[in-house]
């Protein structure tokens, strides 16, 4: 028979992750304060095949679409897709999320039945990209608060900063496949091939 620890499992016997695991002497679940923190929702997120990670971005925003653009050339292994917030595609995965649908002032990166937004969004995207970026991982280290508020100030005087595009910019047509796209009746989403 197995030992139990604390650290491993909680007293039900049921496995615990590092993000709820118990400290010695506590009797409730902790989040590890540098793991990202997913919010969980009953259902899969509409629109994603399994194990398919969108990132919502605010399509005005020109901070946003830099966002954007360095995860279109720097991801090569084509690990994360793209949809606007402002899109029918951002604005369906944001009410999935239950995130409001205007106003909307973080970034978000959704897979399976899971969310994340703000500072934790950005990790989780960096952890798809190459080694060669990792090491921005290491910033989850500074507590959660600070990266929060660091960026919430970034996010809410983002357009002062940075500027805002009058529409949304559409990909180019080499982009285009990165982004998340409603599939339209009568169409197959299986992939298509160039001539």
């Amino acid at each position: 028979m197995p030992l139990k620890s604390s650290w491993s499992s909680n007293p039900s016997g049921r496995p615990l992750t590092l993000e709820h695991a118990y400290y010695p002497g506590n009797q409730a679940p902790c989040r590890h304060p540098f793991m990202p923190i997913s919010q969980t929702r009953p259902s899969p997120a509409p629109l994603l095949e399994p194990g398919e990670t969108v990132v919502l971005f605010d399509g005005v925003c020109k901070l946003c679409n830099g966002w954007a653009k360095f995860l279109i050339r720097h991801d090569h292994a084509r690990r994360v897709r793209l949809a606007s917030v402002q899109a029918p595609e951002g604005q369906a995965l944001l009410a999935w999320a239950g995130l409001p649908l205007h106003q909307f002032d973080t970034m978000a990166v959704v897979r399976d039945q899971h969310y994340w937004v703000r500072s934790d969004a950005i990790f989780e995207v960096v952890a798809l990209l190459p080694w060669a970026w990792r090491p921005v991982k290491l910033l989850r280290y500074v507590p959660r608060r600070l990266r929060d508020w660091v960026y919430d100030r970034i996010a809410l005087n983002r357009y002062q900063l940075f500027g805002k595009y009058d529409i949304c910019l559409l990909p180019s047509a080499d982009h285009e496949r990165r982004f998340l796209k409603i599939p339209t009746p009568g169409t197959y989403p299986a992939e298509r091939i160039d001539i």
